[in-house]
């Protein structure tokens, strides 16, 4: 990934200077309002947060152990914890990026470490990495061993275990839109050890796997009777309701029936929102870094006089340092998508440019950014006068599938409207990634029932059309051809 230059880095405070992340101001209008409630999320405060160390440990591959370095387990028990970020040695702005990007690649989820003998010695075990993808050096992308104080313990990646991308040669690119490119390896396992039941269990106490499922989904005042089923039995596979397909994701306040794709980081610079749905500002590295706190572990899932949470597991039990927060909001805050090195000529991109303008499309996706940054509003959703974010606000729908917008936790009413910059390299296009390409976008077979869905398609499997973003249905070949050439340039 290529950095931006000194345009945003030069701003970057010095490591002297390293801001408070989990700070009560600025939480006070921090999350956007649920729709349905008109209340803001609730959140932990800052004394609440700090009532416990950060964490801030360096992580090693977990390798095949067919191709393991020799010597590399014995040489592991022998470090002592050394820091993921080094604040001391930060000395520039270009310094916080660089951290930044090896803490993004390399952090570990707090709540998936673990001394298990039993999952240690199965992640010593080849028989665990049966069609495993394994990068050049033998390693995984999802486990990682790291040093702490009690000795070598199991993990697996945290930010980079979802977002990533896997070109036709199978080249494995992290942040940017997960997925995989047509001839990509779509038949690779890249987690290794699965340690997802553990996690879950760990941030659900008392909780059995199948309470903490219904826990991560279910919406006290719309109770949706599928995931009120999870209390009682899986109504499908594991891997359906975690991760349909390769491109979304059931997050925590979200439904495995109204998935999220998981968002190209390299282009966040260009949003005022997190989220899909617009679930948090985005100000700047601050709020990247405060969101990274937020989804590992400091929410504590109020939602106006409703509790998901029991007594006993709401509070914080994991929290990373500081350090290492700023330094991947930084990073991320540096990226910009590729261009394409391999653009339609020049005659058929200005054609495309045109057709862009006359079609109205720059009044969402406006240059040079090719988003406004505002919000749409999701079918169905009128929001108040006095909405906190009005200025934002534009007073039309996609008529995109409103359920995720509407009647998760995630429900803020509204649909960021995303950049064009870098679309060619995603596989996976909308809020819930069900169209896989531009050719589909512009398709309007993808309206009619019996359409199956190029990307995800929902738990069942069923095909299903894909509602709403009418815009370019009724362009010609000639002019589909065009738009999406200059479109593969942005």
């Amino acid at each position: 990934m290529r950095f931006l230059g000194l345009l945003f880095l030069v701003s970057i405070l010095p490591a002297a200077e390293l801001p408070r992340i989990w700070d009560d101001e600025a939480l006070k209008d921090w999350a956007t309002p649920i729709a349905a409630l008109g209340v803001r999320p609730g959140h932990y405060s800052a004394a609440e947060y700090y009532a416990i160390p950060g964490d801030n440990l360096k992580t090693y591959p977990v390798y095949h152990p067919n191709h393991e370095p020799k010597g590399y387990w014995d040489w592991l028990q022998k470090q002592k914890p050394q820091p993921l970020v080094d604040a001391a040695k930060i000395r520039s702005a270009r310094d916080w990026a660089t951290a930044g990007e090896r803490a993004f690649e390399d952090l570990d989820n707090l709540l998936f470490r673990t001394a298990d003998p039993k999952l240690i010695a199965r992640a010593r075990d080849p028989e665990a990495f049966k069609n495993a993808y394994l990068l050049p050096d033998g390693s995984i992308i999802g486990n990682r061993w790291v040093v702490t104080e009690q000795g070598v313990m199991l993990s697996e990646r945290e930010c980079s275990l979802c977002h990533v991308h896997f070109d036709p040669n199978g080249k494995v690119h992290f942040g940017g839109p997960a997925g995989v490119e047509p001839a990509g390896p779509t038949d690779r396992n890249p987690a290794g050890v699965d340690l997802v039941p553990l996690a879950y269990t760990r941030f659900f106490p008392g909780d059995t796997f199948l309470q903490a499922l219904w826990r991560s989904y279910t919406v006290p005042w719309n109770p949706d009777p599928r995931v009120e089923a999870l209390k009682e039995k899986l109504t499908h596979p594991p891997g359906a309701l975690f991760v349909g397909d390769p491109g979304t994701f059931a997050r925590f306040h979200g439904s495995p029936w109204a998935q999220t794709k998981v968002p190209d980081l390299r282009v966040i610079r260009y949003s005022r929102y997190i989220d899909a749905t617009a679930t948090h500002r985005m100000r700047g590295a601050e709020d990247l870094a405060r969101y990274a706190a937020f989804v590992n572990g400091a929410d504590p899932m109020t939602f106006g006089p409703h509790e998901i949470l029991t007594p006993e597991q709401r509070q914080i039990r994991v929290r990373y340092a500081d350090e290492v927060l700023y330094a991947i909001g930084v990073y991320l805050m540096s990226l910009d998508a590729p261009r394409n090195p391999n653009p339609a000529p020049k005659s058929l991109r200005d054609a495309g440019q045109k057709i862009f303008q006359r079609e109205g499309c720059v009044t969402c996706h406006t240059p040079p950014n090719y988003t406004s940054g505002k919000l749409t509003l999701a079918q169905g959703f009128k929001p108040p006068a006095d909405h906190p974010y009005a200025e934002d606000i534009v007073h039309l729908t996609v008529a995109t599938d409103p359920e995720l917008a509407l009647r998760t936790r995630k429900g803020t009413g509204f649909y960021k409207i995303p950049t064009l910059r870098g679309v060619w390299t995603r596989t996976r296009l909308l809020h819930d990634a069900s169209v896989a390409s531009l050719e589909e976008m512009f398709d309007p077979a993808r309206l009619k029932p019996d359409h199956v869905p190029g990307g995800w398609k929902g738990p069942a499997g069923d095909r299903r059309g894909i509602p709403g973003h009418p815009f370019g249905l009724s362009l010609t070949a000639e002019e589909k051809r065009s738009l999406l050439a200059f479109l593969r340039s942005l």
